[in-house]
């Protein structure tokens, strides 16, 4: 198990630097109106090898980009449209996306015809909102800039693999928890039918509350896109036979269909069959009137799956998830019901921002759109303010955090001792540095130190977070001493400094990040900085910072406060002799004594001891039991230079790696 974890994190591939200024400079040159005017050609000129329902391919397009965004999950910032993985296993042999490989096959002329400079992944959502555009509905704007990925493995923890199964593993398809951001792996929420396929529409609308609940939409915007989303199009289930094999399955004629031709009035998409309303090329809120008004019964369609009908409106249907809507046990998707049903110009306002959250929200902020309709910040991309034209003196701020390294400050917090009985918190500054920037994560570009969220609930409670109020106390002095001066870049500096005390070499900062006002945006951080993880839990942490292992390993050397890790319930001791000192004595320790576990029963956390009376934790252990891990320790061990070199790197790479210029530039790079 722990080898195929490995093999997915270890060899992703990312464009390489070179491969990212021509994607930027394609991008910038490429002119965005006649890639729309091109998508609307496409969207009514129906092909014989699959034909557009109604003469319009909109609501086909609609629905690829919804299911290319709505793998997103707010767990880890896994899924989404940006990467483009659709287009590869696992995502594009999903159930839920039978048939979507003809929706790449009518935009692929125009992909050929602008290359480079359009995404996959931007083709993509830009196609489905000018779909929704054409047909009259409201749309807040777009956010370019999708970088698409060269695999699928990004996906792969998405599931069904074995990756996912091991990391992730859901023993009930149909029941599978959170991190995983669906019910049923295969599908991008629910089952539509109902739970387990039974047409409980009470029960249906728990799920759909849970799973649009794991990429953070609330009640009025999950009713608003499942109503708006289905205002047009239909289903497809022609007979009971199915759609045939999958890509995966047979790749040289994927999703042929059983049903007679196995197109038009013969497809067979998700084993439903029929519209949601008379009008499924015309945007209104008739999807609610119909939904409210009507009394619906269940049946079992042509596809042989259950589904609802009215005798009000004999040809339309609906699903057990869209009967749950007015059947929901608390009373709240109702309320919204009523109100889309009778206020078309509110169901518009609401959609139309919950659409742009939904295509958008793997993007990260603001600052890393690209194109000419980039609507002003969303609440859901966490904008800080901008940074101040004049910032403080950097020489200065270095000097006054380089004195309070050595000051003595117990009142406020207990500092290390070292030789000379001379107090230290540099350790402290580090780790709280660390902790930080090592929220961020490259999957949805959240986290980072940028907007200090450290300081607020939720990440101030983490649980290796503890007393790290008082270090901010420390640094508080200095904090008002200058002006323009933000708590982010006076955690990052004070870090630094201390990097740079610790290895006598200057390291780069690059200034001018921003504070936020609360802890918003960090919802979904989940704690960091655990010591007890295991190897696979190592890498899994540093591929969502987009750290190799080497970078990883070189990092986990960093300076360690024996008086924080006492406050964190270990054991008051260190792993080097030198806890001021940066080099590669951590890893000559570790690999030439001998450990043995120390019982911490009421702490709950797992120590070693040598014979010499040093230090290491499990996560320390475990770089010596992993191979890989292992050989960048022996490294690092036999030759204290190229650590010290990896280390600096990674570490301004980290503390950097949330200051987003664009979708592939960072403002540092230009400092």
């Amino acid at each position: 198990m722990h080898t195929l974890f490995v093999l997915c994190v270890c060899f992703v591939a990312y464009a390489s630097a070179n491969e990212l200024k021509e994607y930027e400079d394609a991008l910038k040159a490429l002119d965005w109106n006649a890639v729309k005017e091109d998508i609307k050609a496409m969207l009514t000129n129906s092909q014989s090898f699959w034909p557009a329902d109604y003469g319009n391919y909109g609501p086909f397009m609609i629905r690829q980009a919804w299911h290319c965004s709505g793998s997103y999950r707010s767990y880890d910032g896994r899924g989404g449209c940006d990467g483009g993985r659709q287009r590869f296993d696992p995502e594009r042999s999903w159930d839920d996306n039978t048939n979507l490989d003809k929706a790449k096959t009518l935009l692929w002329p125009i992909k050929e015809k602008y290359g480079l400079g359009l995404s996959w992944g931007d083709l993509i959502i830009l196609t489905g909102t000018t779909a929704i555009e054409s047909m009259g509905g409201p749309v807040l704007g777009f956010c370019g800039g999708r970088i698409d990925d060269l695999s699928g493995e990004e996906s792969e923890l998405l599931g069904p693999t074995p990756i996912q199964n091991a990391t992730y593993p859901c023993p009930v398809n149909g029941e599978c928890d959170v991190p995983l951001g669906s019910t049923t792996i295969g599908l991008i929420y629910v089952n539509p039918e109902g739970p387990m396929g039974n047409p409980i529409p009470e029960k249906s609308a728990g799920e759909v509350r849970d799973t649009f609940s794991r990429m953070n939409m609330d009640d009025k915007e999950t009713v608003a896109l499942i109503g708006g989303g289905h205002a047009f199009g239909k289903t497809h289930g022609a007979c009971p036979l199915g759609p045939g094999p999958s890509p995966k399955e047979d790749p040289s004629n994927p999703w042929p269909g059983k049903c007679g031709s196995g197109k038009g009035k013969d497809t067979f998409t998700s084993g439903f069959e029929g519209p949601w309303t008379t009008k499924p090329t015309t945007w209104s809120n008739l999807y609610f009137q119909e939904l409210a008004k009507n009394t619906w019964s269940v049946e079992v369609g042509p596809g042989g799956h259950h589904q609802w009908k009215t005798a009000s409106v004999p040809g339309i249907m609906m699903l057990t998830t869209d009967i749950s809507l007015t059947r929901d046990p608390t009373g709240s998707y109702q309320k919204y019901v009523k109100l889309f049903a009778q206020d078309l110009a509110e169901l518009e306002d609401t959609f139309s921002h919950a659409w742009y959250k939904l295509v958008s929200r793997d993007i990260g902020p603001v600052t890393r759109c690209a194109g000419p309709w980039v609507p002003p910040p969303q609440p859901f991309q966490y904008p800080l303010p901008a940074a101040p034209a004049s910032l403080p003196d950097w020489s200065a701020v270095r000097s006054e955090i380089k004195a309070v390294l050595y000051s003595n400050s117990s009142s406020i917090l207990v500092p290390d001792v070292v030789l000379g009985g001379r107090p230290y918190y540099g350790a402290v500054f580090v780790h709280l540095a660390y902790q930080c920037a090592s929220t961020f994560r490259h999957t949805d570009y959240q986290g980072g130190c940028n907007g200090a969220r450290i300081r607020y609930s939720p990440g101030k409670d983490f649980p290796m977070n503890a007393y790290l109020d008082k270090a901010l106390a420390l640094l508080a002095p200095i904090k008002k001493e200058f002006d323009n001066l933000s708590w982010a870049d006076l955690i990052v500096l004070a870090g630094t400094v201390a990097i740079e005390d610790a290895t006598g070499t200057q390291l780069p900062f690059c200034g001018g990040r921003t504070d936020a006002a609360d802890g918003e945006g960090w919802e979904s951080i989940q704690p960091n900085g655990s010591l007890e993880l295991n190897f696979d839990q190592i890498r899994r942490h540093a591929h969502l910072m987009k750290l190799s292992d080497k970078e990883i390993v070189a990092l986990s050397a960093r300076l360690r406060s024996p008086e924080q890790m006492s406050r964190l319930g270990y054991l008051q001791g260190s792993f080097t002799q030198s806890i001021n000192s940066l080099d590669n004595e951590y890893f000559k320790n570790l690999l030439s004594q001998t450990w043995q576990p120390v019982s911490l029963p009421k702490s709950g956390v797992t120590e070693f001891r040598s014979a010499s009376g040093l230090y290491m934790t499990l996560y320390d252990l475990n770089l010596k039991w992993d191979a890989t891990f292992l050989a960048y320790a022996q490294e690092f061990a036999g030759d204290n230079t190229l650590f010290v070199d990896e280390f600096t790197k990674a570490w301004t790479k980290l503390m950097n790696s949330d200051r987003f210029d664009g979708p592939t530039g960072n403002l540092c790079h230009k400092q």
